[in-house]
């Protein structure tokens, strides 16, 4: 047994993660000169609105993509610039800028946002019409690039910019700071920190340097905001402030399931919304898109479940027309619940286009990367990827994961990255949830801690929700006690039971009074 973590080592851990940051306040980040290509892009497209021509603005589905839509298109309509906007659709459109996209547009300037680093057909049908093609984004940049006028991406070889981490919507803000500079006008640029803490969390960025910088600044930003449909979400949740939890887990999936579920667009509107009676109508239109899904995503889950094997150390599981929207949802709940990494297909017609989670310390993409052979395309990162396939390939790909994955340990995928160590229950009170608090917000490189406790004895159990799928605890040690909360538990606690728990710290604020509460990731052990 180690030894029990003090509230001022948690404090010094905390805070060592953060000892490399070039970038500490907003005044430090960096110029949008160091932009490859954004001096050029905001050149072309100056021009194109002195001379009055057509310009149309292509996003993306997801929630980066609707706030890049946004934050142009707002600068557009401030300085009066008629322009069309196509977000597309998911299941009619598929991702980014393709050649039916185009064919849709009658216009002289495309300025894509968050997406078109791939869009190698599409750029050469707008280069053969004369139709000059901006392109902003931030995904991985393919050995074969697109022939555009102008490409601001970070990831670009010879790109100046220091940070290339940085999402689709921060790089579309960018090319609005050099519009406004190319132009000379006043523009308060920091009006955009509201949307911009969203994407960067929804697109789960690195939340240390500049993203921390304009993320801690951005939520302070979203409670001040004139915007709204801020002001919607805080009246219809009866919130009267917003926080980092309420971004990752009420407005990013908010504003990500109308494009899971039906059409981007209705986010976008909604963002954009000048009336809050109207606003409120969209929103409640949201939530009901966002019910469904979590509707859908519950039987997706329940017809994984016959995919998961004991002796197996990956899931891979299909459908015929399993929601394409939700795989990712259902691939990262399996992961979480059976502690191994996870794929799920939907099959349409000969093809199945699926999405990968990993869990503990275990790489995804390289697992997928290593069945390149049989695949229609990949792409991601560690945590997370992307993978299409020809159905007939389907199962031989299963069998070759499953034996490239009997090299994972035990450890290696129950590794939680997040854990800093065991503490005492003594040391759990609102002194310890302010010290966690400072550290906000916390994601990607910077994660919500998670603490170990042992031996804790159980004196209430009570299960809640509509199904009572959650668990609620009271966890008595001498004389202190807490309330803890088990979401979609898969291990029950009874009264009397004594537990070892690996759990979070998170703020219960009733009626004025201020407790910590414990949200429980997994009750290790019950003795």
């Amino acid at each position: 047994m180690g030894s029990l973590l003090t509230k001022e080592e948690i404090k010094r851990i905390l805070q060592s993660r953060f000892e490399n940051d070039e970038c500490t306040r907003l005044g430090e980040i960096p110029k949008p000169s160091s932009l490859k290509d954004i001096g050029r892009a905001s050149k072309r497209i100056v021009r194109a609105m002195r001379e009055k021509e057509r310009i149309a603005i292509v996003g993306d589905y997801d929630v980066d993509g609707v706030i890049s839509s946004v934050i142009l298109s707002q600068f557009f309509d401030d300085l009066g610039v008629d322009y069309s906007l196509i977000i597309p659709n998911r299941f009619t459109d598929g991702y980014g800028l393709n050649p039916e996209i185009v064919a849709k547009l009658d216009v002289h300037v495309i300025i894509t946002v968050d997406n078109g680093i791939s869009a190698v057909e599409a750029a050469q049908i707008c280069k053969d019409q004369g139709i000059d093609l901006i392109i902003t984004d931030h995904h991985n940049v393919p050995s074969v690039i697109p022939d555009a006028y102008a490409i601001v991406n970070p990831k670009q070889e010879d790109c100046d910019f220091p940070n290339c981490e940085i999402c689709g919507a921060q790089v579309a803000w960018y090319l609005v700071a050099a519009l406004k500079e190319e132009m000379g006008v006043e523009y308060d640029l920091s009006s955009f920190l509201d949307l911009l803490c969203i994407a960067i969390m929804a697109d789960m960025m690195e939340l240390t340097g500049m993203n921390r910088v304009m993320v801690k600044k951005g939520i302070s930003d979203l409670n001040r905001s004139k915007r709204i449909a801020f002001e919607a979400i805080k009246q219809y949740y009866g919130k009267s402030t917003l926080e980092g939890d309420d971004i990752s887990f009420l407005i990013a999936p908010l504003i990500n399931s109308s494009g899971r579920m039906e059409d981007a667009i209705l986010s976008y509107e909604f963002l954009k919304s000048n009336d809050i009676h109207q606003a409120l109508e969209k929103l409640e239109y949201i939530v009901s898109l966002n019910e469904a899904r979590k509707d859908e995503e519950r039987l997706l889950f329940e017809s994984t479940l016959k995919y998961v094997k004991e002796d197996e150390n990956i899931i891979v599981a299909w459908g015929e027309e399993w929601h394409e929207g939700i795989v990712g949802i259902v691939a990262s709940r399996l992961s979480k619940r059976f502690k191994k990494p996870a794929i799920v297909f939907s099959i349409k017609e000969d093809k199945a286009k699926g999405s990968a989670r990993g869990v503990g310390d275990v790489d995804i993409l390289e697992l997928i990367r290593s069945q390149e052979a049989l695949l229609l395309g990949y792409g991601g990162h560690k945590g997370a990827a992307g993978v299409s396939i020809e159905v007939k390939n389907l199962e031989q790909f299963r069998v070759n994961l499953v034996h490239a994955a009997k090299a994972l340990s035990k450890e290696e995928m129950a590794l939680d990255v997040d854990l800093l160590g065991e503490i005492s229950v003594d040391q759990i009170d609102f002194e310890l949830l302010e010290i966690l608090e400072n550290q906000e917000p916390y994601g990607q490189k910077n994660p919500k801690p998670s603490f170990l406790l042992r031996n804790i004895s159980v004196k209430v159990d009570r299960l809640i929700g509509k199904d009572g799928q959650h668990l609620k605890l009271i966890l008595q040690e001498g004389s202190s006690a807490l309330e803890a909360l088990f979401f979609n538990y898969d291990v029950k606690a009874k009264q009397n039971d004594r537990i070892d728990i690996l759990f979070t710290v998170s703020r219960n604020d009733y009626r004025g009074l201020v407790t910590p509460q414990l949200l429980i990731k997994q009750i290790v052990k019950k003795y």
